[in-house]
């Protein structure tokens, strides 16, 4: 080989060599993609907040019968809340026998005045107990309050007098219907209250329902005649009360 020839030989290596180099130490690239969404209002950011405020209905079952009422319920705290509850339910003295007659189809209680309906308002806490110590699906609880109490006084019957025939004044008593007697009714009002302990069941965050026992507290200093000649002073005493409810 020539001296020509051996020098472009040179030339060709040093030109393959240098082209070799660059492409062996060249780093590798990152292949990772990045996707962002085409509407910027697809992503929020949002911030959980639990339910605080219910709201449902109770019913209440006591030595009179039955009650039905309202309640609105604010949690404050996992342990604190605040609640308004309104309910109605029937007044008996505890002396009250029931009678029926078979020939009429009507009941009637002898020597019944007046028919009473308790209507008590009460605002008030509600305090639960052993958070910590027991599974959510059972929240006992203790709760009181107070407001302003209203007893409905309508009359059970009405007495008409006539002359009989030897000239003697007779009476006689004639039951007034219940919703006809609501039209002579009369408001009395004093403030009330109870104190009251119960639980709550349930796992599901979106309703509310439990069981509770309260006594309630209806004073009147001159009280209202149930039976002739017979007043009641206190009303209330001792309700089990179903409370069916709802959060939002």
């Amino acid at each position: 080989m020539n001296r020509n020839h051996r020098v472009l030989v040179a030339v060709l290596l040093m030109t393959i060599s240098s082209n070799l180099v660059p492409a062996q130490e060249q780093p590798l690239r990152d292949s990772t993609y990045i996707f962002t969404p085409s509407s910027p209002e697809l992503v929020q950011k949002t911030n959980y907040e639990p339910l605080r405020n219910a709201w449902g209905v109770d019913i209440l079952i006591s030595n009179n019968g039955f009650g039905a009422g309202a309640f609105y319920r604010r949690e404050f705290s996992d342990v604190l809340s605040g609640f308004a509850t309104f309910a109605i339910s029937d007044v008996k003295d505890d002396s009250e026998v029931e009678f029926y007659n078979y020939y009429t189809g009507q009941s009637f209680v002898p020597g019944k005045v007046n028919r009473m309906l308790l209507m008590p308002l009460v605002i008030g806490a509600q305090y639960r107990l052993f958070k910590d110590d027991i599974v959510d699906n059972f929240r006992p609880y203790i709760s009181v309050g107070v407001g302003p109490s209203m007893v409905f006084v309508a009359p059970y019957s009405k007495s008409q007098q006539f002359t009989g025939p030897n000239g003697e004044i007779l009476t006689t008593t004639e039951q007034i219907e219940f919703f006809s007697s609501l039209k002579y009714g009369k408001a009395n009002y004093t403030l009330g209250g109870y104190i009251g302990a119960g639980a709550y069941f349930g796992l599901d965050k979106s309703t509310l329902s439990g069981i509770s026992i309260r006594y309630y507290v209806v004073p009147f200093r001159k009280g209202i005649e149930s039976l002739d000649k017979v007043f009641i002073k206190q009303f209330g005493g001792f309700f089990i009360t179903l409370n069916f409810g709802s959060f939002y």
